[in-house]
């Protein structure tokens, strides 16, 4: 997941923290992995996301799509990110059927081509 808006949010939770130390310890990770992400070195993934959101309670909807309240200090938020969760692996199924699909297709087209030859 790469979005140029998460990154921006994240560059602004980073400062709030103040650095990529402060708020990779405040969330139990390597400052590297969060240097990685700010610098597109490393993909946005869903593991940051679920961090930042649980341990430091900041918004999934905020986060991730950059709409609604920046911090969260309701339940709903491990809800949203189960949801997000959920979503994501429908998307990635929905995917690799697409990639089967295409597979399929590319067989048929050739096989047509061998008849028709």
């Amino acid at each position: 997941m790469t979005d140029d808006g998460i990154v921006k949010r994240l560059k602004i939770i980073v400062k709030e923290h103040g650095g990529q130390l402060a708020l990779a310890n405040a969330i139990g990770v390597d400052q590297g992995f969060i240097s990685k992400v700010i610098n597109r070195k490393q993909e946005v993934s869903y593991y940051l996301i679920r961090k930042l959101c649980f341990q430091l309670k900041y918004s999934p909807e905020w986060l991730i799509i950059g709409t609604g309240e920046k911090k969260l200090d309701k339940p709903d938020s491990a809800k949203l990110i189960t949801e997000i969760q959920m979503l994501r692996t429908e998307v990635d199924i929905l995917h690799a059927r697409m990639r089967v699909y295409e597979m399929q297709l590319d067989e048929l087209r050739g096989s047509e081509k061998k008849a028709a030859g």
